[in-house]
């Protein structure tokens, strides 16, 4: 099967039976057309047909190795800086297409199981089967053109200890036994964003584990269908309440339900296993396999798509009241083109030095994507904080489309209107705005990106134990103690301390 368009995605997800609970409704079938999630289908279903169309054809597919049917350019494992290149070409329309709201489109987690797959050999060495496993799905997905998604946390219970410390063992998700044909699971897992809408799940290690009896049945990685007996998914509350885009530009296509993933006995057949126990090898999975440079080079290019859309928001906002002259204006719209820079830079940096892994798949460099990953989750919140200092109070006194196109049309186009906008253009801009910083959809993206890669204040301290910082403490080493030369290139004797009136600086 060659590269899918959208009707070919919503028809497999309709097909499905997955087992959803939301808002006190199970859904068992017909998904995309369920509220809470047909609009949210169709943003995906455009983007899959985004490889279809004539000018994005050539950036989004390529030949499949396997058919030499156009597969998407999310799968091409990189063996050159040009390859890294078309990549991240292929993710820069998808992340453009929302601008940047949508954090797990499949280009996401196809990165992963891309250079998952290029280093197939990491994972026979605990069993030669698990190599095998992991190239084979690769292929699957590639051919079949899935979207994946995953969940890694543990339930937030009692984090003082670990999932085999707390009251329940079955709590975390862990292996309840093996049989003959595969393992079964029980417990639960956080945090499975897009879950509900996805083909597939990948269950992979979770936060670090214990290299003792009780982490065994805990370690384990391994992906399923949505729609395998026994799994579940939970969801929080939509915030696609069912406005029309003019209400909730943001909202009404853009929120990714986030779900709790729960496993009633869950049978996951040995194929579909890429790991079972070995937890000193689980806690090293992403780092070994180069899984987390590709997950972060696909995020740092929706960072740049982000940001550059914040970046026209905010200057369409400042030109439509005027308010671009005043200095404090243009230092907060300096921030974001700095950051937008900043990001652009890192990005470059990451595939300009670029080189193959030890499994010969070109990586991007590790060192700016790091830094980018620590950066934006804060520098985030200060966009955000931008749009409402610089919106203020209009952000707040906004009629919905009923009155801007009912009632009360004539007060909005008199007392509504902008220095460059007439009031329902006004209004309609001002709405995106408060959409990006004030609704329950900007709150949930706000706390997202805050803890996309996980605490930042854990995230920073494994930057500082794992940066070699000893180039740079030798050199200032150095600096302490050469000898201080003339002009001649002959020490010079040490300074005496100074006394009396020179001391004194007389």
């Amino acid at each position: 099967m060659p590269a899918r368009d959208g009707r070919a995605y919503v028809e497999a997800l309709n097909a499905s039976r997955r087992d959803v609970l939301i808002h006190g409704e199970r859904v068992t079938g017909g998904i995309a057309d369920h509220p809470a999630f047909r609009n949210l289908v169709r943003t995906y279903a455009e983007l899959y047909d985004l490889q279809h169309r004539p000018e994005f054809r050539d950036v989004m597919t390529y030949p499949s190795p396997a058919t030499g049917d156009p597969v998407g350019v999310q799968f091409l494992m990189p063996r050159t800086r040009d390859d890294l290149a078309r990549r991240r070409a292929f993710m820069k329309v998808w992340a453009d297409y929302s601008g940047g709201m949508l954090g797990r489109t499949a280009d996401y987690l196809s990165g992963a199981i891309v250079a998952m797959a290029g280093a197939a050999e990491w994972f026979a060495q605990a069993d030669p089967a698990f190599g095998e496993n992991i190239r084979r799905y690769y292929e699957y997905i590639r051919e079949n053109d899935l979207l994946l998604t995953h969940t890694l946390i543990n339930p937030q219970a009692n984090r003082a200890a670990g999932p085999a410390g707390q009251k329940d063992p079955y709590l975390a998700a862990r292996i309840v036994k093996h049989t003959d044909r595969g393992i079964v699971i029980r417990g639960a897992r956080m945090l499975a964003t897009l879950g509900p809408i996805a083909d597939e799940i990948m269950v992979f290690p979770s936060t670090l584990l214990k290299a003792t009896p009780e982490d065994e049945p805990y370690s384990y990685a391994f992906a399923i269908p949505c729609d395998t007996p026994g799994l579940r998914f939970l969801c929080r509350e939509s915030f696609d309440y069912g406005r029309s885009r003019f209400d909730h530009p943001l909202g009404s296509r853009f929120d990714e339900i986030d779900a709790i993933v729960i496993f009633d006995d869950v049978l996951v057949p040995y194929e579909r296993c890429f790991m079972i126990g070995h937890p000193e090898l689980c806690n090293g999975l992403y780092a070994e396999t180069s899984a987390t440079a590709f997950m972060t080079h696909q995020v740092m290019v929706k960072n740049l798509a982000k940001t550059e859309f914040i970046l026209g928001l905010v200057s369409l906002l400042t030109d439509a009241i005027q308010i671009e002259r005043f200095q404090h204006v243009q230092e907060k719209v300096a921030e974001i083109i700095v950051a937008r820079e900043i990001l652009a830079s890192l990005l470059r940096a990451a595939e300009v030095d670029a080189a193959p892994n030890r499994w010969g798949v070109m990586t991007p460099a590790w060192g700016p994507l790091n830094a980018g990953r620590n950066w934006f989750p804060k520098v985030y919140q200060r966009f955000v904080e931008i749009i409402r200092q610089l919106g203020a109070s209009g952000l707040m006194a906004l009629p919905t489309e009923g009155d801007v196109f009912g009632p009360g049309r004539a007060d909005v186009e008199r007392y509504l209107q902008a220095a460059t906008l007439d009031g329902v253009e006004r209004v309609r801009l001002f709405r995106l705005a408060w959409d990006a910083a004030l609704s329950a959809f900007a709150g949930r993206q706000a706390l997202y990106e805050y803890f996309f890669f996980g605490d930042p204040v854990r995230m920073a301290g494994a930057l500082v134990a794992s940066y070699d910082r000893e180039p740079f403490k030798e050199r200032v080493r150095r600096f302490l103690t050469e000898e201080p030369a003339t002009a001649g290139g002959t020490a010079r004797p040490e300074a005496r301390p100074a006394s009396g009136a020179a001391a004194a600086g007389l």
